[in-house]
């Protein structure tokens, strides 16, 4: 079994308030959720406007399988045009370590 998660960076463009920034985080989500049938949350800098943190959690019977999930969720993200993504980090586990 392969156990896969992601951590992105995220900035937004033109956003001015909290209110925005959720405008943009949720649908972002939501997508990543309903696409890849993955754990997906908004994990950091809540309190900030232009800034976020977001998180990508999956399960596979292989590791291929998690791999491919998480390089699209991370295609995804970079592809918005309103974010930018300047940092993600993986990590990738079996279930036996």
């Amino acid at each position: 079994m392969g156990i896969g998660s992601i951590e992105c960076d995220i900035l937004l463009g033109d956003v001015r308030s909290l209110k925005q920034k959720r405008s943009v985080v949720r649908p972002l989500i939501s997508e990543l959720q309903r696409r890849f049938s993955v754990s997906a949350a908004e994990t950091g800098w809540l309190d900030l406007h232009r800034r976020a943190g977001g998180g990508v959690a999956v399960v596979a019977a292989d590791r291929a399988h998690v791999v491919d999930v998480l390089d699209g969720a991370e295609r995804l993200v970079a592809a918005r045009p309103e974010i930018e993504l300047p940092s993600a980090r993986r990590d990738l586990r079996r279930s036996d370590d």
